[in-house]
């Protein structure tokens, strides 16, 4: 047979060239459309923004732009076959009320295959319940791995996606159950089934049919995702994880076609829309966050109030599943603030006040107050939890600075190794004070706090935000 002829082949080639010009150019198209639909989510009132105002606006294409980061990362580096862990949240990427404490991780799995998650972290002796080492660098405070089946809440842009059913969790590992060697390092195998003889870190990734649809075939995880979570910012330093996928080891993936490429743009628009206008949605419509309802419902955000303490679930756009949550709105003009009392019981690993502007993006947490930890809160001999959200300082320690926001998220969380019964969950509430009776709010012992200790307290959170999402 005549091989083709040199001219032959140029022809061809540059046919296929054409073909793939337009075939991506078709799909930039399409996912340039759903970037402008995600566009106007920001001042158009059928997605249900925040009133505009000039920094609302401003924050709305921010938030817009941080699903843009997110969405180049998941839709052209997201591959099972060859995975790495990458922030699902940060410092650069905000969103969905987000704790200021957490390092978000997650990394694409393929539930019928193998893998190998692997850490070094520093001194962990207080994950066993044992007093924190005295000097040097700490592991964080509390870590959790979830291994789960499903889309990430908010891709598909629709409420519906709360009640499909189509999100399964396989299992956890947190600090309270996390084998670790003397050096720190420790180690977790995935799989569709465990190792003969293998006695360490495990989560099964497989699980028979659901009683749904028996005859749908096991099922299989398509995610391993997490928190760190820090409490002493000074000393706790995030863990770098790894993983490998064990049977695809050494190889290489495949090189990028234009098919493949055209699809990757094309998921790139549908998350960013989805993203937009799912959570926006959820503000609204399952938080009645503005308050355009009138029945309340059971996770209603009321003003300078809270609604009763809930677990995570499908039905509060996820989070993570042993944190207790509680949430409200602050509204506060100048001489105003919040202040807050919380109690609670049992084994609490961590807890946290933290605040969101109403796109949900978390305030600059790095250069304000804005939010406090267990470690970072000061406690009286009661053991009351006690806070004041206000635009300016009022000299008591536990401060939380709106950062200039007269209107926000209030959120708060609770994180147990094993949930306690619901009659033992926090209580927690909340009254508007004029600024001027703040420090008759707390306790007569509560210490002042001096503008160079506020700086101090600002420059160490500045340098542990640095430490975190550093990418070198």
């Amino acid at each position: 047979m005549d091989k083709p002829s040199a001219s032959t082949r140029k022809s061809s080639s540059a046919l296929d060239a054409s073909a793939s010009k337009e075939k991506l150019k078709a799909a930039w198209d399409d996912m340039i459309a759903e970037l402008q639909l995600a566009r106007d989510a920001i001042d158009n009132p059928d997605y249900f923004p925040p009133e505009a105002s000039d920094r609302s606006l401003a924050e709305g294409y921010r938030y817009l732009s941080g699903f843009i980061h997110h969405a180049v990362e998941r839709a052209f580096h997201e591959d099972a076959d060859f995975p790495a862990f990458r922030n699902g949240l940060s410092v650069y990427n905000k969103a969905t009320i987000d704790n200021a404490d957490a390092i978000y991780f997650y990394a694409p799995i393929d539930g019928s295959k193998h893998y190998k998650v692997h850490g070094n972290t520093a001194d962990s002796r207080h994950w066993r319940g044992e007093p924190r080492a005295e000097q040097g660098p700490l592991a964080p405070q509390y870590v959790i791995f979830e291994v789960h089946k499903g889309a990430m809440s908010g891709d598909s842009g629709n409420l519906r996606e709360l009640v499909a059913g189509d999100r399964t969790g396989f299992g956890s590992l947190d600090t309270s159950s996390l084998l670790v060697e003397e050096n720190g390092d420790f180690e977790i195998l995935l799989g569709p089934e465990k190792p003969q003889g293998y006695s360490g870190n495990f989560v099964c990734t497989r699980k028979p049919p659901s009683k749904r649809d028996p005859d749908g075939g096991d099922r299989f995880a398509s995610y391993i995702s997490g928190r760190q979570l820090f409490y002493d910012w000074g000393r706790e330093q995030a863990i770098q994880l790894s993983i490998t996928a064990l049977d695809t080891e050494g190889q290489q993936p495949p090189a990028l076609t234009s098919e493949r490429g055209a699809q990757q743009l094309r998921n790139m628009g549908g998350i960013i829309r989805g993203q937009m206008h799912f959570w926006l949605a959820f503000y609204d419509k399952v938080l009645n966050c503005n308050q355009s309802h009138a029945e309340q419902g059971r996770y209603y955000m009321p003003v300078n109030a809270y609604n009763q303490p809930n677990a995570a679930s499908k039905d509060t756009g996820g989070g993570m599943s042993t944190n207790i949550y509680a949430g409200g709105i602050f509204d506060l003009a100048e001489d105003e603030a919040l202040y807050i009392e919380a109690s609670y019981s049992g084994e609490a690993v961590y807890t946290s006040i933290h605040l969101g502007n109403l796109w949900g993006e978390s305030p600059d947490y790095a250069n304000h107050q804005s939010s406090l930890n267990g470690f970072q809160t000061h406690m009286p001999e009661d053991g009351v939890q006690r806070w004041v959200v206000a635009h300016r300082d009022p000299g008591v320690p536990n401060w939380i600075d709106t950062t200039g926001l007269t209107r926000g998220y209030l959120s708060n969380r609770w994180a147990y190794c094993q949930l306690p019964p619901q009659e033992q969950w926090p209580n927690i509430k909340a009254r508007k004070v004029a600024f001027e009776n703040i420090p008759a709010c707390f306790p007569p012992q509560t210490p002042r706090i001096s503008a160079a200790q506020r700086k101090a307290v600002i420059a160490e959170r500045q340098q542990h935000v640095q430490k975190r999402f550093r990418v070198f």
